[in-house]
């Protein structure tokens, strides 16, 4: 779902970047994350009541974090396309996303047979992604060589754009990390353990939404797009759209991490990074992204993402071991 939530910008019509964007942040990071913490966690506003405020400042922070990462990465989107973007952003922020926890939680298993077959995994993610990104690059590059046009994508730019982000990425997957007051608050409520999580997304997202939405409302001032909102059809179904697969995935993400045990949200967000560069880069290729490309960059491409499969394989080993 995350690795095709980027799909619909590719098919706007009237609107700009920024207008499709403020639809998207109120849809994933606003309606959806309160829909669902009403419907799924019981007594959820007795649930923040029995919560200390100081508890609900880091998770909120973390999201502000991820938040501009967000942006980060939609401008990558741009510049780069959606599949080198994903292979760079989501790349890093699953290494960090899967060490920094276990490093917090739970150090002693990397010194384990299960620890070294999860460091293999990395290792092999991270070469995956320097595979990928590579390809990408070089894709890039011949393609500008190619053109003179003059609103051509500025690829340096949006690699150090996905660079960043990737960096940042990863506060989102700490602030259900260490939100665990919540999840041990709602589940106190009766709630089922496997939708716990949900009750963290408001308060993490909440603290996205507010870069996401500042920046997009800055670049409506900026350009002057605001009457792009007229006609809304049917780039309002886009934006919406990009909201419900982004946030949908998110919250089947969470509900699995439960069911992953201590390092839930260390293996479970490693697996969930690579099969969304999977995913992108098949859509990618799909859409036409890599026409062109030489038959070296295509190889180099492939290799990239059979190493990501291996490094699921690894992880999702180690998870077990």
């Amino acid at each position: 779902m995350v690795g095709n939530c980027m799909v619909p910008l590719n098919y706007l019509r009237t609107w700009r970047w920024e207008n499709a964007w403020i639809v998207f942040s109120i849809v994933a990071l606003l309606v959806l994350p309160w829909s669902f913490a009403f419907l799924r966690v019981p007594h959820l506003l007795g649930v923040y009541g029995q919560v200390n405020s100081g508890d609900f400042v880091m998770p909120f922070l973390y999201g502000a974090g991820w938040g501009v990462a967000q942006v980060l990465f939609g401008l990558a989107v741009v510049r780069i396309g959606m599949a080198l973007s994903f292979a760079i952003t989501i790349g890093l922020s699953a290494a960090l996303g899967t060490i920094v926890p276990i490093l917090f939680k739970d150090p002693h298993v990397l010194a384990t047979d299960r620890g070294f077959v999860l460091l293999l995994g990395l290792l092999l993610m991270v070469t995956g992604v320097a595979a990928c990104s590579w390809a990408g690059h070089q894709r890039e590059r011949r393609r500008s060589e190619r053109t003179e046009h003059p609103e051509q994508r500025s690829s340096l730019a949006g690699i150090f754009m996905a660079a960043a982000a990737g960096l940042l990425a990863p506060m989102l997957n700490y602030s259900l990390a260490f939100g665990g007051i919540f999840i041990q608050e709602a589940i106190r409520h009766h709630t089922k353990v496997a939708e716990a999580p949900y009750a963290v997304w408001p308060v993490a997202l909440a603290g996205g939404a507010v870069p996401n939405l500042a920046y997009a409302i800055f670049l409506a001032n900026k350009n002057r797009s605001w009457g792009k909102f007229v006609p809304a059809w049917p780039d309002l179904l886009l934006g919406a759209t990009m909201g419900i697969l982004w946030m949908g995935s998110m919250a089947i993400y969470g509900m699995a991490t439960t069911f992953l045990g201590l390092l839930g949200a260390s293996v479970g967000w490693s697996i969930f990074q690579i099969c969304i560069i999977l995913t992108a880069n098949i859509s990618g290729w799909l859409s036409g992204e890599w026409k062109g490309a030489n038959l070296q960059l295509r190889a180099v491409l492939w290799c990239g993402l059979l190493l990501l499969g291996s490094a699921t394989l690894a992880i999702a080993y180690g998870t077990h071991g």
